[in-house]
């Protein structure tokens, strides 16, 4: 395993990034800005090497982009309802910068900031504290993120968190794939299957109303393999909402620090496989809804709408609000440990 290290220049600091590159040849590359993963190299069915991770051309790009590119958001990723909760009495107002809801921890969140990095063996270690008070979350938090790339192409991400207050947290990866390769067009015509029985339906705001619904008979469906596109169209208030699926999928029997597979997209074009693995209960799934506009893509070309799909291993959105869902609440003396694994396989 060697691993290969370039620093860029940004208005907010050195920008370190990492490239991971295995026995075969196949790489990942990692940034410090956000504890990003910004391209994974693998081959398809043929053997031919292609970055199948959304990504830019100019690691600066990744500043306060929209999409989140393949980066950490934080401290807590997805929505909380009017930014507001309540924990030990004690009400919490966050910057809201999604509609009339907090998103990814605000409007810088974890994913534009600088995380500390450092090389050990064949590992990538990113780390981050959080100061209490920051974008109105409670407690002083410590983060690392932890990248690990196999001989067998696999991606192992974990993800650890402490703090001195009682706070919540919620943190996953927020990368984009396409397995025809990141300049490769929609990935709508992918296959997709999820290891969620039941999804949580949302308001209009996309926050979730508490009910946990059943997937059978609709277009949240994916636990057989269906193309991603063969039901986003349909006149279904979830789809209608985020313009394509952008919803919280409940793990099957999920239980708390347990590894499993949950998820699996394919493409028969490419003859690649991605299958996820984690330690999570939800899994949103968004399928680049809104990827038109943002900053020139890592082959030189501009990404448009659908051109990628994030599966998110995470905790529930809005959990701190729904006392019923998997508590996200962490407090002093416990430690937030959470895995996720990306391993890529061909056909």
């Amino acid at each position: 395993m060697r691993i290969q290290t370039e620093v860029f220049q940004s208005e907010i600091g050195e920008i370190a990034l990492y490239t991971i590159i295995n026995s075969s040849g196949a790489s990942v590359t990692l940034s410090s800005l956000g504890a990003g993963i910004i391209s994974v190299m693998v081959p398809d069915a043929n053997g031919s090497l292609s970055n199948v991770a959304l990504g830019y051309k100019n690691p600066v790009s990744y500043i306060a982009d929209g999409p989140c590119m393949g980066k950490i958001p934080g401290r807590f990723a997805n929505r909380i309802a009017n930014g507001r909760f309540s924990l030990n009495g004690i009400e919490y107002n966050l910057a809201i910068n999604n509609g009339p809801n907090a998103l990814h921890g605000g409007p810088t969140g974890f994913m534009n900031r600088l995380w500390d990095s450092c090389v050990e063996e064949n590992r990538v270690i990113f780390s981050y504290n959080s100061k209490d008070g920051e974008e109105g979350y409670p407690g002083n938090l410590k983060v690392t993120a932890e990248y690990t790339w196999s001989d067998d192409n696999s991606l192992a991400l974990t993800i650890i968190g402490a703090t001195d207050k009682a706070t919540v947290i919620n943190l996953t990866n927020h990368a984009y794939f396409n397995l025809d390769g990141e300049n490769s067009g929609s990935v709508l015509d992918h296959e997709l299957r999820l290891a969620a029985s039941n999804y949580l339906p949302t308001d209009g705001t996309q926050i979730p109303t508490g009910e946990i619904a059943p997937v059978i008979g609709t277009p949240m469906d994916f636990t057989g393999f269906k193309t991603i596109g063969k039901d986003i169209d349909s006149d279904f208030h979830p789809l209608k909402v985020g313009k394509g699926y952008d919803h919280c999928w409940v793990i099957d029997g999920y239980k708390k620090g347990d590894l499993k597979e949950v998820a699996e997209l394919r493409s028969k074009k490419s003859g690649r496989s991605l299958v996820i693995y984690t330690t999570q209960p939800g899994m949103q799934v968004y399928t680049g809804n809104w990827l038109s506009g943002c900053p020139e893509s890592i082959s030189g070309k501009y990404y448009n709408d659908y051109d990628g799909v994030a599966i998110e291993c995470q905790g529930f959105p809005d959990s701190p609000n729904h006392p019923a869902f998997p508590s996200s609440v962490l407090n002093p003396g416990d430690e937030y440990k959470e895995t996720i694994i990306f391993k890529f396989n061909t056909l």
